[in-house]
């Protein structure tokens, strides 16, 4: 394994860097359950590199059923509380430190089924536009709206998401 090409040619550095306060709210609430989104790093704001999303769930029930991506990898880093994360042979009860790294076409899904808050860090690359499809869902749970299996089938393969 070695560096991959170059992507800045200049001779000297500038400044470019992006800073995000703790202090800033979250972008997105997500379902019933209140899970709070804040988005990190966005692929717009990596030039498509990553992307890196902050879920605080509350103690409520929530998460995706088991699924795979066909264009993009997914790591989950959990912060706090006790998360189920599935690795696509069985459910691990992740706590604070522990990691999961899904490469594409790896069947994985996420719930927090502990009654107690919990926080973990969703990495993805390379950096789609992941917050378009959370928007998404964050929109039909709001409005209620309910969509047909033809229609849940051409929102989830307009964002990369195959559910086993």
């Amino acid at each position: 394994m070695s560096y991959p090409d170059a992507r800045y040619l200049a001779d000297e550095g500038e400044v470019s860097a992006v800073y995000r306060s703790s202090g800033q709210a979250a972008e997105l609430t997500l379902g019933a359950g209140g899970t709070k989104v804040s988005y990190l790093a966005t692929g717009a704001t990596t030039d498509g590199q990553f992307g890196l999303y902050r879920w605080d769930m509350s103690g409520r029930p929530t998460g995706p059923s088991p699924h795979f991506h066909r264009t993009i990898s997914e790591s989950f880093y959990i912060l706090s509380g006790t998360m189920r994360l599935f690795n696509g042979d069985k459910w691990i009860e992740a706590t604070q430190g522990d990691f999961l790294y899904v490469p594409p076409g790896g069947v994985h899904a996420f719930a927090n089924e502990s009654g107690k808050p919990a926080s973990m860090l969703v990495h993805f690359s390379p950096g789609a536009p992941r917050e378009a499809y959370f928007e998404e869902l964050a929109e039909i749970a709001e409005t209620g709206r309910r969509l047909t299996s033809e229609e849940w089938a051409e929102l989830y393969l307009r964002h990369d998401q195959y559910m086993v």
